[in-house]
């Protein structure tokens, strides 16, 4: 199982030193995977979660492949109904040209109403948009010719029946995002129920959790996997490589935005994440 993370690339206090500081710690602890999120129009209902500045992730995946040799390269989640899919497809196609096939896209139908409305995209069509979209990308990354990449593996993010329905139909892997240790094992029995009707493969098992450590054991029944103390982060790991996951993302932003300016704080519980995962693979 791989292991990667959530690099907040938005709110005070995050600038190209602090992004680069991120980039090389992911990459120097061994981790394998680099992700950041998206928005383009930070609108009241984006900004009480993620004020500016946010800085747009192909513009600073691009930059970050620059800065990094190995980690992938990816987004969790590209809101796919905000761009024209050719243009999509062009930008996506050539970082991960770029950076020698790094990439990974993770995508989503998006949340943010007031978004939607200043970027002129209706929001109550962006499910069959966002479908729409995705059959464009792919069948314009067949013209190897023009685009020039190696197949681009995504990531549909979603917790929702229609989000698992859209993997299935669309995507490589289904990308469930910060959920709880019980709901998500059984969203996995639920996934191959939903691939089964369709007569389609099951997708690849990628979720996004939070990464939130605690001096104390945290005993909410409704914990989210990776909250807690790090023998509890582990714990959600093990239970997540069992359950078949291919790659986890952590997350450690949780909504303080003190954490932005001081993430030396979630560097030291990604290290030892990083040294526990290690000895799991040495086995």
């Amino acid at each position: 199982m791989q292991i990667g993370v959530n690099v907040p690339n938005f709110a005070p206090g995050t600038d190209p030193d602090v992004l680069r500081r991120w980039a090389q710690t992911v990459e120097g602890l061994g981790f394998d995977l680099l992700m950041v999120s998206d928005h383009i129009a930070v609108t009241p209902d984006v900004a009480e979660q993620y004020p500016a500045p946010f800085y747009e992730p192909f513009t600073t995946l691009s930059w970050l492949a620059g800065v990094t040799s190995r980690v992938r390269l990816g987004t969790t989640v590209l809101i796919v109904p905000y761009r024209h899919p050719l243009l999509t497809a062009r930008m996506a196609a050539n970082l991960n040209r770029l950076s020698g096939g790094r990439l990974v896209l993770g995508v989503g139908v998006g949340w943010a109403r007031q978004e939607f409305e200043a970027l002129g995209v209706p929001f109550r069509q962006r499910g069959a948009l966002t479908d729409q979209y995705l059959h464009t990308m792919r069948e314009a990354w067949q013209d190897t010719e023009d685009y020039d990449t190696a197949a681009i593996p995504i990531w549909v993010g979603g917790n929702s029946e229609a989000g698992m329905r859209r993997a299935v139909l669309l995507g490589d892997a289904w990308h469930p995002l910060r959920v709880t240790p019980a709901r998500l094992a059984e969203a996995v029995g639920r996934l191959t129920d939903i691939a089964d009707e369709l007569g389609r493969p099951v997708p690849a098992l990628v979720p996004r959790i939070a990464l939130q450590e605690t001096r104390e054991p945290v005993t909410d029944p409704d914990r989210l996997a990776g909250v807690g103390t790090i023998d509890q982060i582990v714990a959600d790991l093990d239970k997540l490589r069992a359950l078949g996951a291919e790659t986890v993302v952590l997350d450690p932003f949780n909504g303080d935005l003190t954490e932005i300016r001081q993430p030396e704080r979630a560097w030291r519980t990604l290290a030892a994440v990083a040294a526990h995962h290690a000895t799991q693979e040495d086995r």
